[in-house]
């Protein structure tokens, strides 16, 4: 029979209390949220470096590193500060699917912020968030960045659906132009362009006349664009992200394809699209949330920002570097407002108490509550005239 002694009995509390601790670390460990320590805070963006977006996400690499590295440099927040971590994709679904399983698995990022493009986003979105890591304030205004609803979908302005339905609305009703067509690329993104037109000319009583696709990498748009202009066209939707704007428009005006409107969404509003030498784009129309400012328009506290990019980063700011600056500014006011116990819950508790914040150029404002993750849903209406966008309407709520 066994006897139980003094030595068994206190292995066998060793042993018990050794399970109780390993269970209180391991519980303590599956329960705390990756990528936030009492010193660091990791936050990521897969967006393209050197691909045919590349001109775009450079810059609002450039500015969110500004706005982060001021947080840095200020004593971040309850003694953390923000670690960036920033891959590559350029521009294509299979890069951003290992960009971000890199940032999500062996970066283990809490947050990922400002990610370019409507196919890669949504590519990598579910994994994303069933590992309970928030999509912040996506470089792209699909409405996918934030319907269906989820708690962790947060993006700040119009959707590339709202702006396309105004602007052929305007159009129609302004500049009398009566035979629809669409241009756009064959992805998420021009999918959600060429939705909107469908819609948008049903409820005005028309149809569409004709369509054309293309691929974000093409070069080439002459069979589109005679494709569109041989079948009478006098407005064109375009579903196209800065060079395949620029192209198809110069292209329609190589042939002499001149009685027609060209509208694309904020995907083409860009100061590159716009500054095309010999005003090339001049006539183009496109939609945006914001107006942002030209330098010699701009107010001292424009410029000073203005001043400070360039002298960081050797050059002149384009509208990507705003867009990473304000959402970098937005996850920076969220840390704050989370306090000393920062989690995943408590940074989306604090975002939802954003009402009517404005970003630190003024720009513009968001509002966000425990029911909605669009920060707003305006407007604003441009063309391009000399090399420049020139506000035509807005604000407009569709």
């Amino acid at each position: 029979m066994f006897v139980p002694t003094v030595r068994n009995m206190n292995t066998k509390i060793l042993k018990t209390l050794s399970s109780v601790f390993l269970f209180i670390f391991l519980s303590n460990e599956l329960l705390a949220d990756q990528g936030i320590n009492s010193e660091q805070i990791l936050i990521g963006m897969h967006t393209d470096i050197s691909g045919p977006a590349s001109m775009i996400g450079k810059q609002s690499v450039d500015g969110a590193n500004m706005r982060f590295n001021e947080f840095n440099e200020n004593g971040g927040a309850f003694g953390r500060t923000i670690k960036f971590i920033v891959e590559d994709h350029q521009y294509t679904v299979p890069r951003a699917v290992q960009a971000a399983n890199k940032l999500l698995r062996k970066d283990k990022i809490a947050f990922m912020m400002g990610s370019l493009g409507t196919p890669m986003n949504n590519a990598v979105m579910t994994d994303q968030l069933a590992m309970n890591v928030p999509n912040l304030f996506p470089l792209t205004a699909a409405r996918s960045m934030f319907d269906p609803f989820d708690r962790l979908k947060f993006t700040s302005g119009s959707t590339y659906y709202d702006q396309i339905r105004t602007g052929i609305k305007y159009l129609v009703e302004n500049n009398n132009r009566e035979s629809v067509c669409i241009l756009y690329e064959d992805t998420d993104f021009g999918q959600e362009i060429v939705d909107a037109a469908y819609d948008q000319v049903k409820a005005m009583g028309m149809t569409i006349v004709e369509s054309a696709s293309a691929k974000p990498t093409d070069t080439d748009f002459t069979a589109q664009i005679k494709k569109l202009s041989n079948a009478g066209c006098d407005l064109v939707a375009m579903g196209t992200i800065v060079r395949t704007t620029i192209l198809p428009f110069m292209k329609s005006k190589e042939i002499n394809w001149t009685d027609v409107d060209f509208v694309a969404t904020s995907a083409s509003y860009y100061t590159v699209v716009a500054e095309q030498p010999n005003g090339v784009m001049n006539g183009l129309y496109c939609l945006n949330s914001l107006v942002f400012p030209y330098y010699d328009t701009a107010n001292s506290d424009e410029r000073a920002w203005w001043d400070a990019f360039n002298s960081l980063y050797s050059t002149e700011p384009n509208t990507g570097a705003i867009y990473g600056y304000i959402f970098a500014d937005m996850v920076v006011e969220g840390i704050k407002r989370a306090g000393q116990d920062l989690t995943v819950e408590s940074f989306i508790a604090a975002l939802e108490t954003l009402e009517d914040f404005e970003d630190p150029l003024k720009l513009g404002s968001v509002t966000f509550n425990e029911n909605k993750r669009q920060g707003s849903n305006i407007s604003y209406f441009f063309q391009v005239q000399d090399e420049r966008f020139k506000v035509i309407s807005g604000p407009i709520n569709y």
